[in-house]
This record gives structure tokens, sequence and C-alpha cells, in this order.
């Protein structure tokens, strides 16, 4: 007996923020793939992945939305990698058809930037190869990051915590050097813009206020003052 099958390859991408909560849609695989949305239910449509891996996410068959199925944590997942993509496949039967989906996770901004916190920096490119090729990096010397490099990947990492109070922004020069003779080298400016955390409560200028009224007055507007300071914790990154 011979058994044929029909394969048909295709892949899908989506890219969404992580810590969507369960249930939140990521995109339509019947739209997506041109299809009527009873035909999900009719091949039997599911989503697999490669060996144990967990399944983050699933299929709604009664309207082809792709959602949520578990946390997605990229820090949990990906380290500090640049990119996080996790990779699904969706099986339909009847004829038989698998469509790899890669899940582009992106980061958010959950994290407070405290001193050793690590931040990746894409590589240089140089089209020369061998020793020509680059070989190394320095950062101009400044008050609050220092340059940590391991073979491919490079990172500034935070040596002194950040105060918006007394610096908005910060302008870091990288240098990227080869190994020819003579030697040859690019440089970018890593602009670092300061954001504002929430981190401090109102506070009045003084504790008690007092106010003196005569009998006949019949109401007396007075305003009080008060202030509010802001540090920050977090940090932007931006090519220029």
């Amino acid at each position: 007996m011979l058994l044929f099958l029909h394969g048909a390859y295709g892949d899908m991408s989506y890219s969404f923020p992580e810590e969507l909560k369960r249930g939140s849609v990521i995109g339509n695989i019947a739209k997506d793939l041109g299809l009527k949305t009873g035909a999900l239910s009719n091949r039997r449509a599911r989503i697999d992945t490669d060996g144990t891996e967990k399944r983050y996410c699933d299929i709604n068959l009664n309207n082809g939305e792709l959602i949520v199925a578990d946390r997605i944590d990229r820090e949990g997942l990906c380290g500090e990698k640049a990119s996080c993509i996790l990779q699904h496949e969706l099986v339909l039967e009847n004829p038989l058809e698998l469509h790899r989906i890669s899940l582009h996770i992106q980061d958010i901004n959950d994290n407070s930037a405290v001193r050793g916190a690590r931040f990746v920096i894409e590589e240089a490119h140089d089209a020369d190869v061998g020793q020509n090729s680059v070989q190394q990096y320095s950062l101009k010397k400044n008050e609050h990051f220092i340059l940590a490099s391991n073979g491919n990947t490079i990172e500034l990492v935070l040596d002194k915590e950040l105060d918006r109070e007394k610096q908005q922004e910060i302008n870091l020069l990288l240098t990227a050097l080869d190994g020819g003779s003579p030697q040859r080298s690019g440089t970018v400016v890593i602009h670092v813009t300061v954001l504002d955390a929430n981190d401090n409560a109102p506070v009045f200028s003084q504790a008690v206020y007092k106010a003196s009224l005569e009998s006949h007055i019949l109401s007396l507007c007075h305003g009080h003052t008060h202030t509010h300071t802001h540090t920050h914790r977090h940090m932007q990154l931006g090519f220029i």
C-alpha cells in the first residue's frame, strides 16, 4: 500500500510584547492563511512545539485567533539576547499542512536600571575578514557606564546609578577598531535618555498649616504648596 502525504510548508511570523495576559490575541491564523474560520476545526488544526518545549500560544478554532496560552517572560526565556524568538508549528490535516510559527517577543521596560544592569549593543560590521575585521571596542570614559565584551556580544554596564534631577540625557562615544595596519576605526554615538520614575511621594513644605479668620468672614481660600521630586532608575538607549 502506498501512502501519499501532501505537505505544504509556509512560515508565519508575529511580533508582540512580553507579559501579555493569557487569552490575549496575537493574530488571526485563518485570515493570514486565507482560510474560512470553519476550516480550522474541520482540519483539526493544532499547535505543536519542538520537543518538550512549553506551548506559549494556542488557536481559538471558533474564530481563527492565535492567542497567548501561557505567561511569556522574555528575560526568563532568552536572558540578555538581542532577539527572542519562540518556534511553534501549526498542523492542519486532510490534507496535511505544516506551517512554522515564529513568535518574536519584544522587551518591555519592567526592570529598573540599577548598578550592574547590562544593555546589549549591536555589534559593528566590517566587510574585511580575519585580522582586518573588528577586533576590539572602546568606550570613551564617562561617569556612569563601562564597556563589557565577550566574543561578539557587546554590553554597556551601568557602573553608577543615574539621577534624572542632575542629568536628563547622556551621550556616549563607542569606537570599534580593526586589527589591520594601518588600523581603522568607526564610531557611533549612543544617546541615553534618562526617564522619570514615580519613586517619590508628594510632600508638603511644612507639617501643619494654620489660618485665623474673623467670625464675619464666610469663607477663606488659601493655597497649599507642595513639592514632588523624582529620580530615575530606568534608561532608554537610542542610536544616532
